[in-house]
């Protein structure tokens, strides 16, 4: 899911700066939601382990360039369903921020790009989860079949955002389509294996009811809505 620097050339990068603060905004709104339901403390606590968990799925986890991105296993879901929406999204972009300023910096020019790319599809799964996931159920009681709903709706809007940068930065050409298309291709790796990641993760979750911490995961892993 990152895009390749120059991509998307200087000229064109208010588009990004927009996108991304129109993101920003929204997690912002989210933020303070969630704050009016926990704490301080609660909030900071799964934002901090949100974005531990996107650094080492960044540069722990396997991850390979494929044309004019790379490949990576973000288990944006994964983050969504454990910590909730504002910590996974604040997760994300400090997350991307770290890898690019210590260890990628050539991928800092493209950062708002990149968390456009993120946190879109974050968002989108935030404003639909209330259908596609039963609200009688709290997140550790799910089944595969809404996890794979949920994931494939993150990962698609990735690889959605992926194909519209590099239309809107290269312009619509064969060569284009070709990078996108190989792409999508590879990225489907990860549709296969993040909604096994999430299952695990909230059969983990589940099999440690009532021996964590008050405020640790968000209040919908153990709960109904």
């Amino acid at each position: 899911m990152h895009i390749e620097p120059g991509v998307v050339d200087s000229a064109k990068m208010a588009l990004a700066y927009t996108t991304a603060a129109g993101a920003a905004a929204y997690s912002a709104k989210l933020a303070i939601e969630d704050l009016g339901r926990s704490n301080a403390v609660s909030f900071a606590a799964r934002a901090a382990m949100a974005t531990i968990g996107v650094f080492i799925f960044f540069e722990v986890l396997p991850h390979f360039p494929v044309g004019v991105s790379e490949v990576h296993f973000i288990l944006g879901t994964t983050l969504f369903l454990l910590m909730g929406a504002a910590p996974a999204a604040i997760g994300l972009a400090v997350g991307l921020l770290i890898q690019g300023t210590f260890f990628a910096p050539t991928d800092l020019p493209m950062y708002f790009v990149n968390v456009t790319t993120l946190l879109v599809p974050l968002l989108a799964i935030t404003a639909l989860s209330r259908r596609l996931l039963p609200q009688e159920r709290a997140y550790v009681d799910l089944s595969y079949s809404h996890v794979l709903k949920l994931s494939a709706m993150y990962q698609g809007g990735v690889v959605a955002w992926v194909a519209f940068w590099v239309l809107y930065g290269q312009g619509v050409t064969v060569e284009a389509f070709s990078s996108i298309g190989t792409f999508a291709a590879a990225y489907a790796i990860v549709l296969l294996i993040e909604p096994v990641a999430d299952l695990a993760a909230l059969a983990g979750a589940k099999a440690m009811r009532g021996a964590t911490a008050a405020g640790l995961f968000t209040q919908r892993l153990y709960n109904a809505a």
